[in-house]
Formats: structure tokens, C-alpha cells, sequence
């Protein structure tokens, strides 16, 4: 799919789209437009244009190193574009980037929290920082503490929480100011399978209480569980853009796995009643699936999406 094509597709709760509605760069929660990035002689995003509006969860899928993170510092005005203009809630970010700092919070990969404080000062802290007034923070730290699950540790020292709890104390903070607008990158990244899965019901819980959420990620199963839309990235390139449901689709619904020679072949059809058929054909080890993501992306790029 060429980049910068625009999808206005919002994948409901059960899996059928929403009403398409029109999103430009004034209206959506964040538009890119032609973005480029280059460190030297090493571009690290190239041509890049898509919009998330209002509510959404958006996923920006794609291996270590694709070019999520850049994006993701871009959006959030700490690295200047090459070329190319990117607005977060209407606010051009080149042009008012004060403004945009009011209107988001971030989720770093990696955890800067401060580690001596505990994880109340570390709100306060937070909290001062945006010059919040004093009786807005009282009421809000104890409010969020509350929602992240922290309550009974919040007098309990950072360095002695666990990496989720840590993670779930660096959305707290990114709340802190209530932000319309959240970014992620790769919120559950080296946590367990049982924690991963609390930050995932955090982040739909934020979604539902109106918070837009921008998260990066490489793990397949988090971009389907999550995301409304999603925009797969390669080698700095969005080479795909739509929900999960549609991206499958346009591949083929069902999987036809099997090994020949020294390597699996994938064959998809749009429905199991071909699949099955083809299958019928074959001989030896035959598996039928249901496509997922990774089935795109590899058939997209020629190579598997693999966490460092």
C-alpha cells in the first residue's frame, strides 16, 4: 500500500468498522505529512504521512530499529524533522511546540524515573514541573495512584518496584497533567506475559476515558489486541496502513502452512472453505490458521518481526 494513503476505517469492539469519517491535519489527534528523518547519511524515516484521530488506539508496528522511536521523538518535539510538518492536536509542532507539550504525555521505552523518590514525590515532581496548583495535584496523585494500582506502594521507593510497576508509575506520570493525547513506545517491552497483559487493560481503560493513545510496538499480538488501526513500518517506510481486520483480509483471512524442501510455504485464501481445499491437495504436515499481522508483514518485507 503506498505510503501516506489515508485509511478513516475505526475498528469497533467487535470487530465491525465504524461510520468513515473525513481526518486532516487541523481535525485529527496527530497527523505526519511527508515526514522524512535522516542522521547523516542514514535515513531513519522516509516520506512517512498518515492521521490518527480523536479516541483512537493506534499501533505503529514494526521491527527494532524501523524507525517507531524517531517518529515517536519527532511527535513529541524533542527531534526536529529533516522535511516535512507533523501537527499533535491541531498545533503545528516545528511551530508551537509549548503547546503541544500541553496536550501530551509520554511513555518512554525506557524507564527515567527518578529512582531515590518514591513513587508519590515522583509525581509531585512531575506535577511541579507543569505548574499544576497545589490542591489540583493533592486531589490528582492520590486519583491516579488509585487507577495505575500503585496506591499501596506509592510511599514505597522506585527502586524497589518491580519493571511493571515501574512501567504502570511512568503512565501515571504521563497522566499527571491530563493529557487528550498519550504516546507509548513499546509500553510493555521486557515484562512478563501476565504484567504485559495488566498495561494492556490500563491502556484500554485511558481509551475509554477519551485519552488518544499512539503506541510503538513489535509484538504482533499487542498491536491486534489493542489498536484500532495500525501502520506497519520498515527500514523507516510505512509500508502498510489500516485495522488489523482489513490488513489481514487484503492478504487473505486463512493461512495454509506447510513445509517444503528447507523452509515453510504460507498459501492464504479469503476463506477456510478454499483453504481447506487447497490443504487437500497436499500430503504431510499441514496446518490451517487464521492470518495474523506477522503473515503481513513478512509478506510485505520478505523477513519475520523479531524483538532484540
Amino acid at each position: 500500500m503506498p505510503a501516506g494513503r489515508e485509511v478513516a476505517t475505526l475498528s469497533l469492539p467487535d470487530g465491525e468498522p465504524a461510520v468513515p469519517e473525513p481526518v486532516g491535519p487541523r481535525t485529527a489527534a496527530l497527523a505526519v505529512q511527508g515526514v522524512v528523518k535522516r542522521y547523516g547519511p542514514v535515513t531513519a524515516v522516509d516520506g512517512v504521512s498518515f492521521a490518527v484521530r480523536r479516541g483512537e488506539i493506534f499501533g505503529l508496528l514494526g521491527p527494532n530499529g524501523a524507525g517507531k522511536t524517531t517518529l515517536i521523538r519527532m511527535l513529541t518535539t524533542l527531534t526536529r524533522p529533516t522535511a516535512g510538518e507533523l501537527f499533535v492536536g491541531g498545533e503545528s509542532v516545528s511551530k508551537n511546540p509549548v503547546a503541544v507539550k500541553k496536550l501530551i504525555g509520554v511513555v518512554p521505552q525506557v524507564n527515567n524515573l527518578e529512582r531515590e523518590l518514591t513513587g508519590r514525590e515522583n509525581l509531585v515532581l512531575h506535577a511541579l514541573l507543569h505548574r499544576m496548583p497545589r490542591g489540583d495535584r493533592e486531589r490528582r496523585i492520590p486519583e491516579l495512584l488509585e487507577y495505575v494500582g500503585l496506591a499501596h506502594r506509592a510511599d514505597d521507593r522506585v527502586q524497589d518496584y518491580s519493571g511493571g510497576m515501574a512501567r504502570r508509575l511512568l503512565i501515571a506520570r504521563a497522566l499527571m497533567h491530563r493529557p487528550p493525547i498519550l504516546f507509548l513506545d513499546e509500553p510493555t517491552v521486557g515484562l512478563d506475559p501476565q504484567t504485559r497483559r495488566k498495561i494492556w487493560d490500563l491502556i484500554q481503560v485511558m481509551n475509554r476515558d477519551g485519552v488518544t493513545v499512539f503506541l510503538t510496538t513489535h509484538y504482533i499480538e499487542e498491536a491486534e489486541s489493542l489498536c484500532h488501526r495500525v501502520g506497519i513500518i520498515d527500514h523507516g517506510k510505512l509500508i502498510a496502513l489500516g485495522t488489523p481486520r482489513e490488513l489481514k483480509e487484503r492478504l487473505g483471512a486463512f493461512c495454509v502452512e506447510f513445509f517444503v524442501g528447507e523452509g515453510t510455504r504460507r498459501v492464504f485464501f479469503p476463506t477456510r472453505q478454499d483453504a481447506k481445499a487447497y490443504a487437500s491437495t497436499l500430503t504431510g504436515d499441514i496446518t490451517i490458521r487464521r492470518t495474523n499481522l506477522e503473515d503481513v508483514f513478512v509478506e510485505l518485507t520478505g523477513r519475520e518481526i523479531r524483538g532484540g
